[in-house]
């Protein structure tokens, strides 16, 4: 690696994570493919963190997931003379002892220096390894150092201690800096301390994602959201979740939209939900809060005309991708053909999915199961769904049934 990172680097890390929000991330990637084919080792490791998932890079750049790729990547990256991807290799585990021969340095901690020294100059992403190799004990195999070096425990504790802290000011600085993925880490770090070396402080931990969401990061703003919902400052986590809507973190819009359909943190405003559930499905078609609650708006008609045709659609989809949140409608849509063909036996299907209470399914499947509708009659199972509904409608089908001196249910001729 250069003594400087190049500008096709400086540009991408800009990009993909201190400016996210400007939306250039594919165009980031694309210039880090290209420097990566001329080999520019810093461009291939941050290369391949853009393919390893959102708990690398922010979700919404939608950049692919490769594992096989990633890994070939880093050690490409370790050949080509990075620091940067040595590092990155070894916090992985694909620094393996092969892998390492082929690095162009005398030294884990040759290597470690030269991304000091970037961060010492100010680079966010060196500055965020940095702190890393101390936040997970990577500074044990670049100082090839291990309990035997040290004449005690306690003198290895002490050692210990004394780099795992100085992790602190690093991640520190990477925030500021604009590497908002600090926050996680330094969060741990005040939450939890490390075993029995560094005590917790909850404390310093308190406004870590509020600076990041001030900094623009939406994902930080998300966080910070649900962190002020679950404060109970509504209102001001419904101005956090526009921000990181704005700003395109997947799943904000979604998150305003039930804000302002269910009036949370606001007035309700179920047309504006709808148009908010309606940009999260743009992003993505397969949002499953979104296909529901834009389902339910479409099975009530609140916010847009009633059409049962539609909220099938949508409900069903939610369904398809494995959420049983709106198997409710569903059922009663096939139970009483709405906006689907009428099918007994997949209403039974879907009402038999619900974990909650709801007198109407009682009724639906008292009588599904009591007229035997697509399953085999079963009276008594009938009548017993029947008599738990307590409806209207379910009172007016017992009716149709009697039972024997003996305790015995049947239908009435």
């Amino acid at each position: 690696m250069a003594k400087e990172l190049s500008s096709e680097v400086k540009q991408a890390l800009e990009d993909i994570y201190y400016h996210e929000r400007t939306g250039r991330g594919k165009e980031a990637m694309a210039l880090l493919e290209k420097a990566s084919a001329a080999g520019d080792g810093d461009a291939t490791c941050i290369l391949a963190r853009c393919l390893c998932g959102r708990q690398y890079v922010w979700a919404g750049h939608g950049f692919p997931e490769d594992d096989a790729r990633v890994t070939k990547l880093l050690h490409k990256s370790v050949e080509q003379g990075s620091a940067i991807g040595v590092l990155v290799s070894l916090r992985t585990g694909e620094l393996t002892p092969s892998v390492q021969k082929k690095m162009p340095f005398e030294s884990l901690q040759a290597a470690f220096d030269e991304v000091l020294a970037l961060a010492e100059k100010g680079d966010a992403f060196c500055q965020y390894t940095v702190a890393n190799s101390y936040f997970w004990w990577d500074f044990l195999r670049i100082q090839n150092k291990g309990k035997d070096s040290f004449p005690n425990e306690a003198a290895f504790k002490s050692y210990l201690k004394e780099q795992i802290s100085k992790c602190e000011d690093w991640f520190w600085k990477a925030l500021r800096g604009g590497m908002y993925f600090a926050a996680n880490n330094l969060n741990q770090f005040y939450t939890k301390g490390d075993e029995d070396i560094i005590a917790p402080q909850p404390e310093k931990a308190r406004d870590l994602y509020k600076i990041g969401a001030e900094a623009g990061h939406p994902i930080m703003q998300a966080i910070y959201a649900d962190d002020l919902t679950k404060e109970g400052k509504k209102e001001e986590a419904l101005r956090w979740y526009k921000e990181a809507a704005e700003g395109g973190h997947p799943g904000a819009w979604y998150d305003v939209g039930r804000c302002y359909f269910d009036g949370v943190g606001t007035e309700k405003d179920e047309a504006y939900a709808v148009s908010c559930f309606e940009k999260e499905l743009a992003r993505d078609p397969h949002y499953l809060g979104a296909n529901n609650l834009l389902g339910k708006a479409y099975y009530f008609g609140r916010g847009v005309q009633q059409d049962y045709a539609k909220a099938f659609r949508l409900l069903s989809d939610a369904y398809d991708h494995e959420s049983s949140w709106g198997v409710y409608y569903l059922g009663d849509c096939c139970f009483r053909g709405r906006g689907t063909p009428q099918d007994y036996e997949k209403a039974r299907m879907y009402l038999e999915k619900m974990d909650w209470e709801n007198k109407n399914a009682y009724f639906m499947l008292g009588y599904i199961y009591g007229r035997g509708l697509g399953v085999a009659e079963d009276i008594p199972k009938g009548v017993a769904y029947l008599q738990k509904s307590g409806t209207a409608e379910a009172k007016e089908e017992l009716l149709h049934y009697k039972k024997s001196l003996f305790g015995k249910w049947s239908r009435r001729k």
